[in-house]
């Protein structure tokens, strides 16, 4: 059997003593699409967070291997060469620069018109235009994804948002993560979506900072929605 991916064991983050990430493990095949459920504040984004190495997320105790190499010992451009990106929940603004060079920032070899086109926007009408409030939170979305998209990762983090901000469609959603795994990456998909989760080859579901569940996607799906789940320790998930 291949090794996986992402291979994550006994991930632990604390704040103020308190775990976000509680001994947490999770593997990822090479071209697997892997749904993350949770509730809010069961620890989906601080996992993404802790894998990308944002500034104060760094782990207390665990390990995480991309491809065998040793992730939590990298930098976060580190990470990001070695094939790891994260397209954030709430996109950032790069004020001034234009999308293209957005687009095309540390990447030697980026095609950028089929990205956007993946996306629903107009190459013609987005290339030139300035990364800045006047763009909509939707279209920074895109473009955001864009970018993604033209790396062609070893693995894609993408942390939907909880509430549309002139979203995609679902289906654009999906024809860009099948695009992503075509290109031979793996996908770790954050999501709230049925419709999303169950194009995934995998899901797990998270709960106080712990993985509960792991199997295929309907199975995941019914076992998140039936809010059944209880600790392996006793102690009731806190959405219950």
């Amino acid at each position: 059997m291949p090794h996986p991916r992402l291979d994550i064991r006994n991930l632990t983050f604390n704040v103020d003593r308190h775990a976000i990430l509680d001994r947490l493990d999770l593997a990822i095949q090479p071209g697997e699409i892997h749904a993350l459920l949770g509730a809010n504040g069961s620890g989906k984004t601080t996992l993404a967070y802790v894998l990308m190495g944002c500034e104060g997320y760094a782990p207390s105790a665990g390990q995480v291997l991309l491809d065998g190499t040793d992730l939590l010992s990298l930098k976060m451009h580190e990470r990001a060469r070695s094939g790891l990106t994260l397209a954030w929940q709430e996109p950032a603004r790069f004020e001034g620069i234009t999308v293209r060079e957005y687009l095309t920032l540390g990447k030697s070899d980026c095609d950028t018109e089929p990205a956007l086109r993946q996306v629903a926007l107009d190459p013609d009408r987005y290339l030139h235009r300035r990364m800045d409030k006047a763009l909509s939170g939707g279209e920074r979305h895109r473009i955001e994804l864009a970018s993604v998209l033209s790396v062609k990762p070893k693995l894609a983090i993408l942390d939907e948002p909880s509430a549309g901000i002139d979203m995609l469609s679902i289906n654009h959603i999906i024809d860009i993560i099948r695009a992503l795994k075509a290109a031979g990456g793996s996908v770790l998909l954050i999501t709230h979506q049925e419709e999303v989760t169950l194009i995934a080859d995998q899901a797990s579901q998270l709960c106080a900072g712990r993985t509960v569940f792991s199997g295929g996607p309907r199975e995941a799906v019914d076992h998140f929605q039936r809010r059944a789940c209880v600790r392996c320790d006793g102690e009731v998930c806190s959405y219950v």
